[in-house]
């Protein structure tokens, strides 16, 4: 499926001298004080979740925003927009009072790139019968956690095998499957906007760890691994995935995803290039800095 956040700019540029490990924490530094902030989050289907204060309304909408983040930006936003235009203020009391006959009235229609109607009724029943069970989104998460684990793959597995369990027989374009090992960008986006708490990532979740979660890789984080030397496999899989996470690992232990979104508004800003990350210097004295006249006048 395609990345929702990489149009394409600035690929040829990513082929110059990679900087040294101590520059390169620099400028992911500059980079994250930069771009990592509220205002730099339209349009993305992250804006979403700041519009529910409460956890259990707010794990709703990142776990449909997030599996609605396929395709174009654009159509991503008008579909979630049209979904949680149906569900009201509370997404958990829709959720809680709706049944299969009232969803496909209204949902029976929908249609999101290969996302049809009948497979978001199911997934929407799937996340309210998972609610019924566990409590709430977040208690079947914890149920699969370990806190010394390495990382979050084995309770992010279990999570969508519960939710499977729940949403019926056959394939469903809403839910990757972390047992076939493919990257689940999706589901680790999904975590890293409930867990993170900064002025990006609103959090939500307690108990959770960031130091355990996983870069969500698409085309874009690819390539920058790539460029970067975080990995050298061709495939964007899970095993890429936590190659790169290692990576960002040795810089910021504590906090591996820490400069997702800033590194993923590299590419598709107009006054954000992806050869930043091959030549630094742009980033102080070139047009890569958008806080060079962007907000005068």
């Amino acid at each position: 499926m395609d990345d929702y956040a990489f149009q394409g700019k600035g690929n040829a540029r990513l082929q110059g001298m990679r900087p040294s490990p101590a520059d390169l924490e620099g400028l992911l530094e500059r980079l994250y004080r930069t771009y990592n902030r509220a205002w730099f989050i339209h349009p993305d289907p992250l804006e979403f979740l700041h519009f529910y204060p409460e956890t259990p309304d707010r794990e709703i909408v990142g776990i449909i925003a997030s599996s609605l983040a396929y395709g174009r930006v654009a159509q991503i936003v008008n579909s979630v927009s049209a979904v949680l235009a149906l569900m009201g203020p509370s997404p958990r009391g829709y959720l809680e009072e709706a049944s299969r006959e009232t969803l496909t009235r209204s949902l029976s229609r929908f249609r999101h790139r290969f996302t049809t109607g009948g497979e978001l009724i199911d997934f929407l029943l799937g996340i309210r019968e998972v609610i019924r069970a566990h409590g709430s989104l977040h208690g079947c998460f914890l149920a699969g956690y370990d806190p010394g684990g390495r990382d979050s793959t084995g309770a992010l597995e279990s999570f969508a095998n519960e939710l499977r369990k729940h949403m019926g027989p056959g394939y469903n374009s809403l839910l990757p499957c972390p047992a076939k090992k493919s990257a689940c960008k999706r589901l680790h986006l999904f975590l890293r906007w409930m867990v993170r708490r900064d002025e990006v990532d609103p959090g939500g979740w307690d108990g959770i760890s960031p130091a355990r979660l996983v870069v969500p890789l698409d085309t874009h984080m690819h390539r920058i691994g790539l460029s970067l030397g975080m990995t050298g496999r061709k495939a964007a899989d899970l095993r890429t995935a936590l190659e790169i996470t290692r990576a960002f690992r040795e810089i910021v232990p504590d906090d591996p995803v820490k400069y997702d979104f800033s590194l993923t508004r590299l590419g598709i800003r107009d006054d954000a290039d992806l050869s930043v990350l091959t030549d630094p210097g742009g980033f102080e004295h070139g047009s890569m800095n958008p806080m060079r006249g962007a907000c005068n006048g």
